[in-house]
């Protein structure tokens, strides 16, 4: 390279500067790329504004800020003794279940009749698509049950399909006072059937890790499927809560430690509620959730090839996952509902990443990135 091609080249890549009445050369992507003093000044802006919006959401989240205009009853309306019309037949049907009404009362959100009522520990039996009982917490609330010297929390009660007296929320404190021996247990009766499907999303007996609420939500789904068969799947958004959780629940029915969290995020992005009929969405799901559990085994054998490479962090399959993630760099904009792709097309391109996985391409930073990541998540 000659003396005029090396001038030419600094003249070209740099700007002249002058302060203070010197000259320096200043590199040209630095005076006018995303080094300059004006972009510097300018990204800094941005971000302090983006702290401030945040800051100020965050604030707004922890406020809760009591609704103006007042709704409900008054409490004159609430009050409803048990010989009124509206509580006749609950009042017949808990004594025929060999129970006692001990008082009604109209609900003070909606109006709707209630009544409270003891009632044999035999008559009421859990629905058939709450989640799994759980012995431990059985033992443990009737241990603290026992120490309280109280049973103070009623079931609520609805009437089942089969005529029997359903509680929708109240399974492990049934159980609990099976432990203890009772012979009778309080419940608010409901003569809304279809709160059992709605009940989910107010169950604060025992939080619902991932795996029971797919599964109460799929058990769910089947249920209402054979009552109401031309039902369309999106009718019932508020009684799944989500559609990720009915592709899951199909998986978890097959393979109870399946790792559902490692795959959440991925059928958050792309999941959607179908327009269909339940009967036939159930059935596209159901092919959904046997493509998931065969990318689940080619994961498993990407987990093993890296652990025989001495990668033992607990994040593996997180990482491999998300690197299999077809969706993984999606971000939906504020108010967008349209999933990036479909969940077949997803699963398509999921599997195929999973195929062509090449173990030569990780290495350790990338793993301690993921459990960052996730322990900030958490």
């Amino acid at each position: 390279m000659n003396d005029v091609q090396v001038i030419s080249d600094i003249v070209y890549n740099t700007k002249i500067r002058i302060k203070w009445g010197k000259i320096s050369l200043v590199p040209f992507p630095y005076f006018f790329g995303t080094h300059s003093p004006m972009a510097v000044k300018k990204a800094a802006k941005k971000k302090a504004k983006r702290k401030a919006t945040q800051k100020k959401s965050t604030k707004s989240r922890g406020r809760l800020s009591p609704r103006k205009d007042k709704r409900g009853l008054q409490a004159a309306e609430v009050v409803l003794g048990i010989e009124a019309n509206e509580v006749a037949s609950l009042v017949a049907q808990v004594e025929a279940a060999g129970g006692a009404a001990i008082g009604g009362y109209r609900e003070p959100f909606s109006g709707r009749p209630m009544l409270l009522a003891a009632l044999p520990i035999a008559a009421v039996q859990p629905t058939p698509f709450q989640r799994d009982l759980s012995p431990t917490h059985t033992k443990r609330l009737a241990e603290k049950i026992e120490e309280s010297g109280s049973f103070l929390d009623p079931l609520i009660v609805v009437r089942g399909e089969d005529g029997r007296l359903w509680t929708p929320n109240g399974r492990h404190r049934l159980a609990a006072a099976k432990v203890l021996g009772l012979r009778q247990i309080t419940a608010l009766v409901s003569p809304d059937e279809d709160l059992a499907f709605r009940i989910l999303a107010l169950n604060t007996e025992k939080a619902h890790n991932l795996k029971d609420r797919s599964l109460e939500v799929i058990r769910m789904a089947r249920n209402l499927a054979a009552r109401k068969p031309r039902a369309k799947e999106s009718q019932f958004a508020a009684e799944f809560e989500a559609p990720a959780l009915l592709t899951l629940g199909m998986v978890y029915e097959q393979n109870r430690r399946f790792a559902g969290g490692a795959y959440s995020p991925f059928l958050k992005k792309v999941d959607r509620f179908s327009e269909r009929s339940l009967t036939v969405s159930l059935r596209e799901r159901q092919n959904y959730a046997t493509r998931l559990q065969e990318i689940d085994v080619r994961v498993k054998r990407i987990i093993a090839g890296l652990q025989a490479r001495g990668f033992k962090s607990p994040y593996v399959r997180n990482y491999v996952v998300a690197r299999i993630n077809p969706v993984r760099f999606h971000r939906a904009k504020k108010g967008e509902t349209k999933p990036p792709m479909t969940v077949a097309a997803a699963l398509t391109r999921m599997a195929a990443a999973a195929k062509k996985f090449n173990l030569d391409s990780v290495r350790a930073g990338d793993l301690a990135l993921v459990a960052a990541v996730v322990g900030d998540e958490g």
